[in-house]
């Protein structure tokens, strides 16, 4: 017996609920963890963050959790899973030692900084037989659910077009994501990770021709290989399909709202669209449009933000195998690469 399949033979409690580790429990990540033990599937084994206050704060959401001092240490626990919300530059080589000992994956946004790391994450878990993740949340919504099975049923003819927007006007609140070594970016690995994957998933992963982008930071051309992280990006994608896809994101921008986040497709036979309602980073409205008329597929409320993490854990709990699934994030993090590239080729 492998040492992973004995790791495996012992991890399940009495209780017969997989035993799941919670590494770095700051807002996110306790949001995450908040809500997967609403659904009563797992059992929070564990607990890891370097602040004792956030740590002690996720405590509450589970009495019985062991806080643990390290990653270390808990990697050497016996778990099914491990759910990560720590920097970006750390995700990579956390979700790789985890699944290297057995334990499913659920991570926060972006998976790598670069193709590169996303690729070598998603070899790890197809060694391990293991399932991996991503919090790419906004797929959850009820809209875009709805929007994604419409336009793959041709409700609105061919997509020739989508426009994409998320502009976040109070940015990020920690410093480490000003700093592209930590981070991998700005805007666009933050927010524009989202968008592409909305479109790519919506669109059913055709394959990218071109990709065209200008990133700015405070107003002027960001030099993304000199480390600057910019701000306020577009990008045009054209897909092999012929379909045109915009893209724009930013951090503070003077949007005189907290948030402008949309994502729209437009058809031979008509349009849909998910926009945030007043400014929330919440409450989103789905429409059908035909011709000048407005049908609306629905509204708030519309309890979205956990979705993920459940069916994550659903998952687990039905077997924790590899999901092939997780080889679109190549895909999506290859277009942010060459969205970065392609602004680093126009710098004068």
């Amino acid at each position: 017996m492998n040492e992973i399949a004995a790791l495996k033979d012992h991890k399940r409690t009495h209780t017969g609920l997989p035993r799941v580790g919670f590494l770095g429990v700051g807002w996110i990540g306790r949001q995450r963890m908040q809500a997967i033990l609403e659904a009563g599937m797992i059992e929070a084994a564990a607990i890891c963050d370097p602040s004792p206050e956030m740590a002690m704060e996720a405590l509450k959401l589970a009495p019985e959790a062991a806080i643990v001092p390290s990653f270390d240490c808990l990697l050497n626990l016996a778990l099914d899973g491990v759910v990560i919300a720590t920097p970006s530059a750390l995700h990579a080589q956390q979700s790789i030692q985890a699944l290297q000992r057995g334990m499913a994956v659920f991570c926060q946004k972006p998976l790598g900084r670069t193709k590169c790391e996303v690729e070598a994450v998603v070899a790890a878990a197809r060694r391990a037989d293991r399932l991996l993740c991503v919090d790419l949340s906004y797929r959850h919504t009820a809209g875009m659910t709805l929007i994604r099975d419409l336009v793959r049923s041709d409700a609105i003819g061919r997509v020739f077009a989508a426009d994409l927007t998320f502009h976040n006007a109070y940015g990020p609140d920690k410093a480490w994501f000003y700093d592209k070594t930590l981070s991998g970016g700005g805007c666009v690995i933050d927010l524009g990770t989202h968008l592409v994957d909305l479109a790519l998933w919506t669109l059913g992963h055709p394959p990218v021709d071109t990709v065209v982008s200008k990133l700015l930071r405070k107003g002027s051309p960001a030099h993304p290989e000199s480390g600057d992280v910019e701000d306020f990006a577009t990008a045009v994608i054209t897909l092999s399909t012929g379909t045109v896809v915009r893209l724009i994101c930013s951090w503070h921008l003077q949007a005189g709202r907290d948030a402008v986040i949309s994502a729209s497709f437009y058809g031979t036979k008509g349009g849909l669209a998910l926009h945030n309602v007043g400014g929330s980073f919440y409450d989103f409205v789905a429409e059908h449009y035909r011709g000048t008329q407005t049908a609306v597929l629905c509204s708030p409320p519309d309890i979205w933000a956990g979705r993920g993490v459940v069916d994550w854990a659903k998952r687990l709990v039905a077997n924790g195998a590899y999901d092939s699934e997780c080889e679109e994030l190549i895909e999506v993090s290859a277009v942010l690469d060459r969205i970065y590239h392609s602004a680093c080729d126009q710098s004068p």
